[in-house]
């Protein structure tokens, strides 16, 4: 087995995950700090609730983001990325660099 298949199971799972509609602006958004899913969705207006409840459910299952229940009257729950998440966001920031230099 060469370098190549080794790395590309690895590659093909971290471009679905990005490359999942909705996903990568998720994870953007929530590279500026915790976010409450009002804060998400108001910040992605064109994405439903639905989709985004699954989309979240799916980046927790991922490790990408946690649920943090936040134990007040009411309860608040933030969504936050984990170690993984933040590693995984970083490399979203070239990316919006390139799309405002490129795209018109």
């Amino acid at each position: 087995m060469n370098e190549f298949d080794e790395l590309c199971p690895k590659v093909w799972k971290t471009f679905d995950i990005i490359g999942k509609r909705w996903n990568g602006l998720i994870i953007y958004v929530l590279m500026s700090g915790p976010k409450r899913f009002s804060e998400i969705h108001s910040s992605i207006p064109s994405l439903s609730k639905r989709m985004l409840t699954e989309r979240m459910k799916e980046l927790e299952e991922e490790g990408i983001v946690i649920r943090h229940v936040i134990p007040e009257r009411p309860v608040r729950i933030e969504y936050i990325l984990t170690k993984k998440g933040s590693e995984l966001g970083m490399i979203l920031g070239p990316v919006s660099k390139w799309a405002k230099t490129w795209i018109k």
